[in-house]
């Protein structure tokens, strides 16, 4: 299984390494067999299951095994399973990563669920990996979710993902 899931990333990755993030020419559709968190799934495509981050969004970690989450990290991940928990998706491929981790914008429905999640407060416009044209109106998401205190927005001061996950490798 491992090694179907190498091939199939490998073989996105081709295909994303000319992307451009304003169209992107290579989508996976399958129907979301589990969601991991706010920002990660994991797709049935065909035969074969992928791990999907969606793009452009940073939510609040879970709590792991031996790792503590964040505050809103269960609520994060709970509003992407009322969204897309079994439902037919598309993913439109962005990027792979080195983990050969595929990320891209999730849509169902017509609707950019990647979007949803940060305007409802339960994820931050990941700033850091945004391009046209999506910064625009993600980070317009965020700024009317701060302003109106939703989800994780209802705290005063919430910890960025980026720097919790920092913080718990120095730890």
């Amino acid at each position: 299984m491992r090694i179907v899931t190498i091939i199939l990333a490998l073989a996105v990755f081709t295909a994303a390494s000319s992307l451009s993030y304003a169209s992107p020419s290579k989508t996976l559709e399958g129907t979301v067999a589990k969601v991991l968190d706010g920002d990660t799934l994991l797709l049935l495509s065909g035969a074969r299951t992928v791990k999907v981050r969606l793009f452009g969004i940073d939510a609040p970690e879970v709590r792991r095994k031996l790792r503590p989450g964040q505050p809103f990290g269960s609520e994060a991940k709970q509003a992407l399973e009322k969204k897309v928990a079994g439902k037919k998706v598309v993913v439109d491929v962005v990027d792979v990563d080195k983990n050969l981790l595929v990320i891209g914008v999730l849509t169902t429905e017509g609707r950019d669920i990647d979007r949803e999640m940060i305007e409802e407060g339960w994820a931050w416009a990941y700033r850091q990996r945004l391009r046209e044209p999506f910064t625009s109106r993600y980070v317009s998401a965020e700024n009317k979710a701060r302003k109106t205190r939703l989800g994780l927005w209802r705290q005063e001061n919430p910890q960025p993902p980026w720097s919790f996950r920092f913080e718990q490798k120095i730890h």
